[in-house]
């Protein structure tokens, strides 16, 4: 399992300011197989002792073990989220 990238994020409106919803598309090798997309739904909750809370929700059916995937992705999220790459 090789996950590529994350592409075409897009930012939802969220009245709370410690809150961050996004939608996007995961770009996923498994196995040997092609890469292939799988939409995702993901959240960024900032709390009040500095932590960051991220969670992931799959749109689409992944045929793959989804606890090392749901890692694999949220270490990915939190790189973007670090580098400034995430839409404000």
């Amino acid at each position: 399992m090789l996950i590529t990238t994350i592409k075409d994020i897009i930012k939802k409106d969220m009245p709370i300011y410690y809150r961050k919803l996004y939608t996007g598309v995961s770009v996923i090798k498994l196995d040997m197989g092609e890469p292939a997309n799988y939409r995702i739904d993901f959240a960024i909750e900032y709390k009040a002792t500095g932590e960051k809370d991220i969670s992931v929700i799959f749109i689409d059916t992944v045929d793959y073990p989804l606890i090392s995937l749901d890692k694999e992705i949220r270490r990915i999220i939190d790189e973007l989220d670090v580098a400034g790459e995430l839409p404000d």
